[in-house]
């Protein structure tokens, strides 16, 4: 269109700016497009914008240097011809939804076929001793006897793995495992062309066009050290040098590019001794961890007395949140549709405390009650501030506010910081004590049973390669409010007594906490759940895309607040409701601490402006070395969470339940 124009010389833009430039030879061609195309409309498809122009005389720019490929990358182009493309997708049969002579499985984020031998997701590795039935198709042995002709590898491959790709979908950012492979990988790209991510420990990142038919080699450091990863998305910011596009170029002149259905070829010969590579900072050969597990040098044992878990608590949840605040609020603006009905509930003029209140994004719910906060990162307490809500720093187990003073209170994510069942029992009871004779409390604690009435909870949906993705958002998928009746306390005393399992449960075979991975289900009661921590120019990309987001969020909470909307309505009120993702305000932090794993497109840089705690020590994210902090946590049993309140006198468990991962009750004072 802008060509229509005029000769035009160049079209500028410059990636994540909502602007471009157009450069014409001559100056009446410019005035020409501006006079005619401001104000015009473009439709592409189903899509369309208004273009909004005005004229300039000069722009200054900034000479770009071009990003050169990680040592030991080579890419070439048009490898394969459009009919061997063709013979090698027809080789591929998927007509099998679970084929165990080739290991087909569908993912996530693509679907997968191995040939020779199985790569196994849940360890990373192969079963080197159990080849697959299917070797690697007959039609692949050309394109890798020309491998082994034009020098890219020097020993022919043994095992082949084939990702189908859907427009939107990607693969996080990792290192193929050392122990598994040796040193050359190949991948063949075929149908549509893609961006992969190559990213360097230090923080160097460079991305790779890669074009239909092209073949990617991967040797020594860019093997080895760098990750490379495929963001999901459905459009890749590209050169616009069509057709003949640098494979990594400047961003001089980019365009979008919309992707379609991509499968990659992956060849790879299985290793049979230890890796020897000369980086053993990624090499699990070599002591570094093959799985993505992130693990400690030391890791905490439970606590024994009350002195044991006042540190671990401080080291392991306290000194955490306040190294992350910043980060953490950035990640948190949308109030559970459930809380928001509990505190639409409340009489105006009635008094509420959020114990835990993080960075306050339920104090401003309900306009009509007098609402503080409080919590024990002081960091949190700054943001709140600054958002112009009353909050003060302190412990949960020692909230200094009069006794019976409070119409309600709320406890979002807090108790299951605590490390020992006494300190639980005594955060209850702070709760209870605030409370007015008739006032209510809502507790949430983050539930082991994360699959409930055989429904997975978001956070297990979530787990990258979880091929369940199933998004519930109708009314029916969640229980209705005051899912259990109220009981006295001698019913739930009768109804929840201590369970034998638990202490199995629990058992720790070296007497130290485990680390969870993140996304998948519970094996223990008490264990560090990770952390990845973004620096702040990362973050503040992505804060200004959720901006737009949190507005209309609050914009709908107010009216949820405002008027009295059905159950329906109030569920309505965020699509976005994700509560395992946000469900873990801290015990003496008041924190939201589930974790927010890093997206293959959240780009962290190496650098960060926050100390790591001793909770951070030795683990790195696997986009590079960014501190990953560790949080200590207890998960809730079914029924566990109700045994606790009902020890405390002068309480009635009003009405209980569970929400995608939490358990859930409400409380009423005598």
């Amino acid at each position: 269109m802008l060509k229509e124009m005029g000769d035009l010389e160049m079209l500028v833009m410059p990636p994540y700016k909502p602007y471009a430039f157009a450069t014409y030879r001559l100056e009446e061609s410019a005035w020409k497009a501006h006079k005619y195309l401001n104000g015009q409309r473009l439709q592409c498809g189903e899509n369309s914008v208004t273009l909004y122009l005005s004229y300039v005389n000069s722009v200054t720019c900034e000479e770009e240097v071009s990003i050169p490929l990680p040592e030991g990358l080579v890419l070439v182009e048009d490898f394969v011809s459009a009919e061997e493309e063709a013979q090698l997708l027809a080789a591929i049969d998927r007509s099998s939804a679970n084929d165990e002579i080739t290991a087909q499985k569908a993912l996530k984020h693509r679907k997968v076929k191995h040939y020779g031998f199985e790569f196994r997701y849940d360890n990373n590795n192969v079963d080197k001793d159990k080849p697959l039935p299917a070797g690697i198709p007959e039609e692949c042995l050309p394109v890798l006897e020309r491998c082994v002709k034009n020098g890219h590898v020097v020993i022919m491959p043994d095992q082949l793995t084939v990702n189908q790709y859907e427009s939107g979908q990607g693969i996080p950012p990792h290192v193929d495992t050392h122990s598994a492979f040796e040193d050359t990988i190949l991948s063949l790209s075929l149908g549509s062309k893609t961006v992969m991510e190559f990213r360097h420990p230090d923080g160097r990142l460079v991305p790779v066009i890669l074009p239909g038919r092209s073949l990617l080699v991967m040797k020594g450091e860019s093997r080895y050290l760098w990750t490379h990863g495929i963001t999901p998305r459905k459009f890749d910011m590209v050169p616009a040098c069509d057709p003949q596009f640098s494979a990594h170029g400047t961003n001089s002149s980019l365009t979008l590019s919309k992707r379609g259905i991509r499968t990659s070829f992956t060849f790879r010969k299985i290793r049979h001794e230890p890796c020897c590579c000369a980086f053993p900072s990624t090499c699990d050969s070599q002591g570094a961890p093959s799985a993505p597990s992130p693990s400690l040098p030391s890791r905490p044992s439970l606590p024994c007395c009350h002195a044991d878990a006042a540190r671990l608590e401080e080291e392991y949840v306290h000194q955490v949140y306040d190294a992350i605040a910043s980060h953490f609020s950035s990640t948190r603006h949308s109030p559970w549709p459930r809380v928001c009905h509990f505190l639409s509930s409340l009489p105006p003029g009635g008094v509420l405390v959020d114990i835990g209140c993080g960075n306050g994004k339920y104090l401003g719910v309900n306009p009509e009650v007098v609402a503080v906060g409080c919590d024990r990162s002081s960091a949190l307490v700054q943001i709140c501030a600054e958002r112009g809500f009353q909050a003060f720093v302190s412990d949960a187990l020692s909230v200094p506010v009069r006794t019976a003073s409070c119409d309600a209170c709320i406890s979002i994510a807090v108790i299951h910081h605590f490390s020992t069942q006494e300190r639980r029992l005594a955060a209850v009871r702070e709760v209870v004590r605030l409370l007015k004779p008739g006032g209510r409390a809502l507790i949430y604690v983050w539930a082991f049973e994360q699959e409930y009435n055989k429904q997975k909870s978001k956070y297990l949906k979530d787990h990258p390669e979880n091929h369940n993705l199933v998004h519930n958002t109708r009314e029916d998928s969640w229980e209705p409010y005051g899912e259990r009746s109220t009981h006295t306390n001698r019913q739930y005393k009768d109804e929840y007594k201590p369970v034998d399992n638990i202490q199995d449960v629990n058992k720790v075979t070296d007497g130290k906490l485990s680390v969870h991975i993140n996304r998948t289900a519970f094996s223990t009661q008490d264990l560090l759940v990770p952390w990845h921590l973004k620096d702040r120019k990362t973050r503040e990309k992505g804060e200004s895309g959720e901006r737009e987001k949190k507005d209309k969020s609050e914009e709908k909470t107010s009216l949820c607040s405002a008027f009295g909307f059905s159950t329906k309505a109030r569920l309505d009120c965020n699509p976005d409701y994700r509560p395992n993702c946000d469900s873990s305000i801290s015990s003496g932090s008041g924190l939201n601490t589930n974790d927010v794993t890093h997206s293959p497109d959240s780009n962290p840089s190496s650098k960060n402006d926050t100390q790591t705690s001793n909770s951070s020590q030795g683990s790195e994210s696997e986009s590079g070395p960014l501190p990953v902090f560790h949080r200590y946590y207890h998960v809730f049993h079914q029924g566990e969470l109700e045994q606790l309140c009902v020890q405390v006198a002068g309480v009635k468990v009003q009405s209980s339940y569970h929400d995608q991962g939490n358990w859930c009750v409400i409380l009423e004072k005598d």
